[in-house]
């Protein structure tokens, strides 16, 4: 049996169907067990990853888990973890932990590694760089103007689909690889503007980028989404290096899943209806 926390995620999801497919017995624990977004083949456990209490059950008779990163509420997962003698984790981690400067996402995915290797279970961490799905903010501008304003919109980076990062940990779950360490990126260094363009091509709508100066465009996210401050301000750094430069592509998920990754037009072809629903 393997259980997965954070399985209605982009990338738990994923897992959950992919080891379906894969013929595996799942499990998912959630807060609300009532959820009959699950396929019908898994088994739904209640249970909270801040609630310590609530995990044995979920982990009775499970012997490998996909563990989604909640901070500051690892320890009991560990814990129980352990008195149910859990033969392997799979981490879903960030590959800004391997970033010269981690900033404050690093350091906390960076907490959690240290406190899952130093618990003694066997594991594997898997490092995604950006996800495709971040794109999926853009939907209200998108569907309202098509004008998708941002600031370095000439910072690229290599997007990585959830798909293939689910693949990833799906094939250290299934081949029990322990001790590996994988940092994955999509197959292509695109901008914020290329990739505006590929969604206009893909889903056959005229679209732009429109530059927006930082100061303000930090204003909207702080404001407007709610980020904190020091997060957006980390993020616009990380932009500001990336500007003007090509980014590195991994050939990660084609080493360990055996298929290329999938490219961004085919991530947006596949979510096309998010990108052209009205806000």
């Amino acid at each position: 049996m393997i259980l997965v926390t954070g399985g209605a995620g982009n990338v738990g999801a994923n897992v959950v169907r992919q080891l379906l497919d894969a013929g595996e017995k799942v499990r998912v624990v959630t807060r609300d067990p009532s959820d009959r977004s699950f396929p019908d083949q898994v088994e739904v456990v209640p249970g909270d990853l801040t609630r310590p209490d609530t995990l044995p059950a979920a982990l009775s008779g499970v012997d490998r888990a996909f563990l989604f990163p909640v901070h500051n509420a690892v320890d009991g997962f560990l814990e129980a973890a352990r008195q149910a003698d859990l033969q392997h984790v799979v981490l879903l981690s960030s590959a800004a932990i391997t970033y010269a400067t981690p900033g404050w996402i690093g350091e906390q995915h960076l907490r959690l590694e240290q406190a899952v290797a130093a618990s003694g279970l066997p594991w594997t961490f898997v490092r995604p760089d950006a996800f495709m799905t971040n794109d999926l903010a853009w939907t209200p501008q998108i569907a309202n103007g098509g004008v998708v304003r941002g600031t370095y919109g000439n910072a690229a980076v290599a997007p990585v689909d959830p798909r293939d990062i689910a693949a990833v940990a799906v094939r250290a779950l299934l081949d029990q690889r322990v001790g590996e360490a994988y940092v994955l990126t999509g197959p292509q260094s695109l901008t914020q503007i290329d990739r505006v363009r590929i969604i206009a091509e893909t889903i056959g709508r005229p679209l732009r980028f429109e530059e927006q100066p930082r100061e303000r465009f930090r204003e909207l996210l702080i404001r407007h989404q709610g980020l904190p401050a020091p997060v957006v301000d980390e993020l616009l750094d990380q932009l500001a290096e990336r500007d003007g430069k090509t980014a590195q592509v991994l050939p990660t998920v084609e080493e360990v899943v055996g298929r290329p990754a999938f490219t961004y037009a085919e991530w947006v072809a596949h979510r096309a209806a998010q990108f052209d629903s009205p806000a």
